[in-house]
């Protein structure tokens, strides 16, 4: 008896063994079923950034002879950031910004500074993105390199990316001369058509599972370059000048300010005696851009991800076209440095209602919010804020105040900003036999086009005073959170206002 009950527990165990193995593997498979039904669920994003663009270079933002309709559509269907700028107006510190969400002292990224550290591009979004079970898709002006040691020649992080149609330096406009992106070449020559069409391929092939494509058009950068298919867009337009066009509206600005490039390009650029043209082939420029919006979004809703796609547009940095008798960018006044953001959320309440958000942001808040919609948690390291709070209420803030920096081009123009919703604070530290430390303070919200300098009217001392204690702070969060390299301590004590 004892030998025969042995016999059948001994014969029934390998098939309770067998019967708890299937349960384990169901279960196993349930949890995973489970985990990707989740994941499709996550939000696809859409990063598309213009290089050079200004605000006012919009149907959107008030010029009526814009002609951007997807753009104005994007607008209509989401929500409008009036009050956002780049926290460093040139291409490859912002863009470093953009990324990691730092500002430049710490991303220690510009140009005649050095690359981005492996360090820190780990912890940008596209690379967290990834990791998280995203596509990740690039195409365009990467603007910066990645390094492994300070002072070290980078390279672009290609591997870190699903799909690739990114490129070295500036890029071109000649779509055959981008070597990620030639097989566009014949049907788009010119290359922000080609984007567009990269961004609809790449929807297509990845519809199935969340992604985030990023887009950095050239355009409408410097050469001047327009695609011959939109050459008679503007052809018969006249466009106004804005109310601080030319030199006698900058009288009032520093010493410092008028060292660099940004100066003669006023004259060398033609604003001074040819601005209707130079303004409409910089038009020009942005309508191919809309095209291209047009193309991606013509894509998000024949794949059907239109429901649970965010879109968001924006640009580099600025472009000040004859504004106080300046060229091109980097200085902090406002043509420069407030650019456009518009924000389309389709799972948001508020969509579709023409909202507009007067709330300070800068171009750090991007990491953190792509982060946030993908439901993943924000690196400590990150300077900016999720803008996702404003879509609930789009009288919140989330900034009191941020920094613009600019530190490239002569020592001469180094300076240092501090710009709330109301206010900005300008330091200019340099100083030589012709030159003294030079202050400006311009109330934005009543002087938007900044043509009164405010420093020294008593009525808003108290205002100065503020301002000054905010850039002390900043000051001091640059001293204490900066890069140890790339000269960037050094540049902590330039700007201290004793």
């Amino acid at each position: 008896n004892y030998d025969r009950e042995f016999l059948t527990q001994t014969m029934l165990f390998p098939a309770i063994l067998r019967a708890c193995l299937v349960l384990v593997v169901v279960a196993i498979f349930s949890a995973f079923d489970f985990y990707f039904s989740v994941a499709d669920d996550r939000p696809n994003i859409v990063f598309l950034m213009a290089d050079d663009q200004c605000a006012n270079s919009m149907g959107c933002y008030g010029t009526p002879k814009a002609q951007t309709p997807n753009l104005d559509r994007l607008a209509s269907e989401g929500m409008v950031f009036d009050n956002h700028y780049v926290t460093t107006a040139i291409c490859m510190a912002s863009r470093a910004n953009v990324m990691t969400g730092m500002f430049e002292y710490k991303t220690g990224c510009n140009f005649m500074h050095g690359a981005l550290l492996q360090e820190h591009w780990r912890k940008s979004y596209p690379v967290l993105l990834k990791k998280a079970g995203y596509k990740i898709g690039f195409a365009g002006k990467f603007g910066f390199e990645v390094a492994k040691s300070p002072n070290q020649k980078g390279r672009l992080p290609v591997t870190d990316f699903d799909a690739w149609g990114g490129g070295p330096g500036q890029t071109s406009y000649q779509t055959r001369k981008n070597d990620a992106m030639t097989k566009y070449a014949s049907q788009y020559p010119h290359s922000t058509l080609a984007y567009g069409a990269f961004g609809a391929d790449f929807i297509a092939e990845n519809a199935d599972s969340p992604f985030c494509l990023s887009i950095s058009f050239k355009a409408p950068h410097r050469p001047v370059s327009p695609d011959p298919r939109f050459e008679k867009v503007y052809q018969d337009v006249t466009f106004a000048k804005p109310k601080n066009f030319g030199r006698a509206y900058g009288k009032h600005f520093s010493m410092q300010s008028r060292q660099g490039r940004q100066f003669e390009r006023f004259h060398s650029w033609e604003y001074s005696t040819n601005y209707n043209s130079v303004i409409a082939k910089y038009f020009q420029q942005i309508y191919a851009i809309d095209v291209a919006v047009g193309m991606i979004r013509k894509a998000i809703e024949e794949n059907g991800v239109a429901k649970k796609t965010i879109v968001i547009y924006t640009s580099d940095n600025g472009f000040l076209n004859g504004a106080h008798g300046y060229g091109s960018k980097v200085l902090p006044y406002e043509e420069s440095t407030r650019v456009p953001l518009i924000v389309l959320d389709p799972r948001s309440k508020t969509s579709g209602e023409r909202l507009r958000c007067d709330s300070l942001t800068g171009n750090v808040d991007f990491a953190p919010t792509i982060l946030s919609l993908a439901g993943l948690e924000i690196p400590q390291n990150i300077d900016g804020k999720s803008l996702l709070p404003l879509f609930e209420n789009p009288e919140t803030s989330i900034h009191h105040a941020l920094p613009l920096i600019n530190v490239w081009g002569p020592k001469e123009t180094f300076s240092l900003s501090v710009v709330t919703k109301e206010w900005k604070y300008i330091n200019w530290p340099f100083v030589n036999e012709k030159m003294k430390r030079s202050e400006e303070l311009y109330d934005t919200e009543r002087d938007p086009f900044e043509l009164s300098n405010l420093v020294n009217v008593q009525e808003v001392s108290e205002n100065l005073t503020s301002m000054q204690k905010l850039y002390d702070k900043t000051v001091e969060h640059w001293r204490a959170e900066s890069v140890s390299y790339h000269g960037y301590q050094e540049l902590a004590k330039f700007f201290k206002r004793q």
